[in-house]
């Protein structure tokens, strides 16, 4: 009980000092001085010489029933409960006034815990009376969910974990969150999906009840956000020089690759970057001081470059760039500065108050898949995707919220990566072709595919031969970011998911043709990666508006941009389709209001200067 404890400590402190006594219980001066000597002891972290005053004057003081409650929870801080509990038998209640009645039951249930006996302690932490101060409400909901584990309540242990989360932060709050995800999980899969398919859209447990699903390795539904207000769009108060929301930190660190097998996507990332930061002057936007750090691409590399970035100051840092990277920093004790991770751990915990996680999720894409497909009025679909672990990741999502939208999978092929010939593979699934769907019938079936452009340039041909002529879905992997009308002329008609930045349609941001004129990193399949870089800068100065109110968005270079509870960047993509050979966006523009989402800079003099070097001990 960590920071159960820690709360503590501060209230223990506060409540000696208030000298909580009957207001007819008179001190004397010689009173009044040992039991501020006791309070000074407690305030130094001396609880055993503390509680050792407060015994000293239950015996001799005004109120005896007093200083031994407070003689006990000293014990307590000091981590000898088994020393404290023989003083709770003789503490008189109604001797105790305001709290102490409430922080006395804690002590006791406690101590029911510690001697097994769970009963006794689920009785004392749910009793209707109870009334604890806020600075023990986390130990109360704690002693009450380890209360309710222990007598088989796992449900009611997950929910008073899931009470608590919003008072803890760091790493209280990540083992917390890790707690809840694991009481859900010993339910099992049936009864979650159960109690999920009860739920209103705006259950509180309904997350956590997903990320326990996701975590038993069931894929569930992840609808497409709502997007209701651009950041930056509301000028708050009259006179004010910042947008609504914008909190530029005053130095950022940038930690990614930069040598190893990862060094090209990190530098793709990293000029995107930059690129952003450069065309934000443009805007007027303020821009700190940025200093690149190789992580290496290792678990070693990213926690050194994290440790050194705090050491020099950093008020924000952003990456690292694998899963690996991450995982290893969610691992660590503390994280002192803000982090906007870009991935997601290997262990998909739940980051932390302070921990942002952004990455280009293939679960994304299969997702919105099923959305378009669902509004386009397709309720059965066939699925073929490749062996990659894109694609099967990107095909369970799509299969999770196509049926959580009323429809079905009716078969899935999966192709092999060396294979040309995909015939065995069209006519097991049992497509329905020109001949067995009658003319002027409706189109209500569909194909959903996950590939790279290669095997989708041999799989379409090969359909069309097989006289099966479905509406093409696909993700973003069967565009290879360039045009090339004659190598995706086999590709007509198909329309995919992809970021904005690629097609030009978000505006405010610079020119994808013009930069990629001139930096081959904005070119190709990198180009997504770039993109997802600008996205990296231009989150910074956002991101806790973003995770404070949901709803808000970001028009990014990669999607737009919003935040769920537990602080994981969403991307809404954009939709293209292949027309004469070329991709194009489906909807144009994705204009939806005027006003820029950036900030005026506070001073007008301009920016501070870009630190791009990168020290060797880095």
């Amino acid at each position: 009980m960590r920071f159960s404890r820690a709360a503590g400590v501060a209230l223990l402190i506060s409540l000696a000092l208030a000298g909580c006594v009957p207001p007819e219980a008179q001190k004397s001066p010689a009173e009044m001085a040992a039991s501020q000597q006791a309070d000074t002891l407690a305030q130094q972290g001396k609880f055993d010489d503390a509680a050792q005053a407060y015994l000293a004057l239950a015996q001799t003081g005004s109120n005896r029933d007093h200083y031994q409650l407070l003689a006990a929870e000293a014990y307590r801080q000091e981590g000898q409960l088994d020393r404290a509990a023989p003083l709770l038998d003789g503490i008189r209640r109604q001797r105790l006034t305001g709290d102490e009645p409430s922080r006395l039951d804690l002590l006791q249930a406690e101590w029911a815990l510690k001697q097994h006996n769970p009963q006794r302690a689920l009785q004392l932490t749910t009793q209707p009376s109870i009334s604890v101060p806020a600075a023990l409400q986390v130990r109360l909901l704690e002693l009450r969910s380890q209360s309710m584990e222990q007598t088989g309540d796992l449900w009611g242990a997950a929910r008073s974990r899931v009470e608590m989360d919003g008072q803890l932060t760091g790493l209280d709050q990540a083992q917390n969150r890790k707690q809840v995800v694991t009481l859900l999980s010993k339910l099992g899969v049936d009864p979650l999906k159960q109690r999920a398919a009860a739920m209103q859209p705006g259950d509180r447990m309904l997350p956590w009840v997903n990320e326990a699903l996701s975590q038993l390795g069931v894929a569930v539904a992840r609808p497409a956000p709502a997007l209701e207000q651009e950041v930056g769009t509301m000028i708050p108060g009259e006179g004010a020089n910042v947008r609504e929301g914008f909190k530029m930190p005053a130095h950022i660190a940038l930690l990614l690759p930069t040598s190893g097998n990862l060094a090209a996507a990190g530098t793709a990332i990293r000029e995107g970057f930059f690129a952003a930061y450069a065309d934000s002057a443009r805007n007027h936007t303020p821009r700190p001081p940025v200093r690149v750090y190789d992580s290496n691409g290792t678990s070693a590399g990213a926690v050194k470059a994290y440790q050194q970035a705090v050491t020099d100051g950093a008020q924000l840092i952003i990456g690292p760039l694998t899963r690996g990277e991450v995982s290893a920093l969610f691992s660590l004790s503390d994280l002192p500065v803000p982090l906007l991770a870009l991935n997601h751990p290997d262990d998909k915990s739940l980051p932390a108050n302070g921990v942002s996680e952004f990455g280009l999720l293939p679960e994304t894409e299969g997702a919105q898949a099923a959305d378009h497909m669902a509004e386009a009025g397709i309720t059965s679909a066939f699925v073929i995707v490749s062996s990659d672990d894109f694609a099967q990741r990107a095909a369970k999502s799509f299969k999770a919220e196509l049926e959580a939208r009323g429809g079905k999978v009716s078969g899935t092929g999966n192709l092999s990566g060396s294979g040309v010939n995909f015939a065995t593979t069209i006519t097991s699934l049992g497509m329905p072709t020109d001949s067995s769907t009658p003319p002027g019938t409706p189109n209500t079936t569909g194909l959903f595919i996950s590939m790279r452009p290669q095997q989708a340039r041999l799989l379409l041909p090969q359909l069309k031969l097989a006289r099966v002529n479905l509406p093409v879905y696909g993700t973003s992997h069967i565009y290879a970011g360039t045009d090339d009308a004659s190598a995706n002329r086999d590709l007509e008609g198909v329309e995919f998911c992809d970021s904005p930045w690629l097609f030009d349609v978000q505006p405010g941001l610079p020119n994808h043709a013009d930069i990629a004129s001139q930096l081959p990193a904005a070119r190709g399949t990198s180009a997504r990666l770039f993109a997802f870089g600008m996205d990296a800068w231009n989150l910074a100065p956002y991101l806790d508006w973003l995770r404070a109110h949901p709803g808000s968005y970001l028009p990014g270079a990669s999607g737009q941009l919003t935040s769920d509870q537990f602080g994981r960047i969403r991307r809404v993509l954009v939709w293209a389709k292949f027309q004469d050979g070329l991709a194009r966006p489906i909807n144009g523009s994705l204009q939806m209001d005027t006003a820029p989402a950036l900030a005026p800079p506070a001073d007008g003099n301009g920016s501070p200067q870009l630190q791009t070097e990168q020290p060797t001990t880095h």
